[in-house]
């Protein structure tokens, strides 16, 4: 499995104007080429009347495919596809739309649009970093809690949930390549007081201030 991957969490709509052409960019988060291939006809069917539909899709870290649409050769997908993989970004999709202007763009220009049109629907989209992570529940007593707060907050790690009873409970997604280090840590700085218990892996990412848990 991949330890850290971007991708999109919220896909966004962004738009530019070229010599009178409208370029707009359409973004969405897609899990497989059938997912990628469905949002690409939804837009397509949206924007019926556009003369070009351009598209860029990357899934996991391998299949990556684009089109022109009817634009020459290398002058939209190519571009757009440069844009996603740039951003480092995995299991996203990007169609820009194209209603022409009258005005012929040129290669370079042609390039240019569908780039930044890219660009633009990457800026009115979330984009979040997902780590690969065991998800642990630590029991504490009220001695402890302090310290393996301080501790979570050192690694820059929040926890999902936090029970008080006559015991304290913290469940928090730990990525594996802090485990190791991190347990050893809260057994010290607890004086072995503290219980830990991996209970799952997935992925989890932070948006704004809050971490938000992830199956893939």
């Amino acid at each position: 499995m991949i330890k850290d991957y971007k991708t999109i969490y919220e896909g966004g709509v962004g738009e530019i104007v070229e010599k009178k052409s409208r370029f707009i960019g359409t973004i969405a988060h897609v899990e497989s080429e059938e997912e990628a291939i469905a949002f690409i006809e939804r837009v397509k069917k949206q924007y019926w009347d556009a003369r070009h539909n351009c598209f860029a899709y990357i899934i996991g870290q391998e299949i990556m495919r684009c089109s022109d649409d009817g634009e020459p050769a290398q002058t939209a997908g190519k571009p757009m596809l440069d844009v996603l993989s740039g951003q480092g970004l995995c299991n996203v999709a990007a169609v820009v739309t194209r209603y022409f202007g009258g005005t012929l763009l040129g290669t370079g220009g042609l390039v240019r649009a569908y780039s930044k049109a890219v660009q633009e629907g990457l800026s009115h989209s979330i984009i979040v970093e997902k780590h690969l992570a065991d998800e642990w529940i630590i029991t504490t007593d009220y001695n402890g809690i302090g310290k393996i707060q301080y501790l979570l907050a050192q690694e820059g790690l929040m926890p999902t949930n936090t029970k008080y009873t006559d015991i304290v409970i913290v469940t928090v997604p730990v990525p594996v390549d802090q485990a190791i280090q991190l347990k050893a840590k809260i057994i010290e700085g607890t004086n072995g007081r503290a219980k830990i218990q991996a209970n799952r892996q997935l992925y989890y990412g932070i948006v704004g201030k809050e971490t938000i848990l992830f199956d893939s």
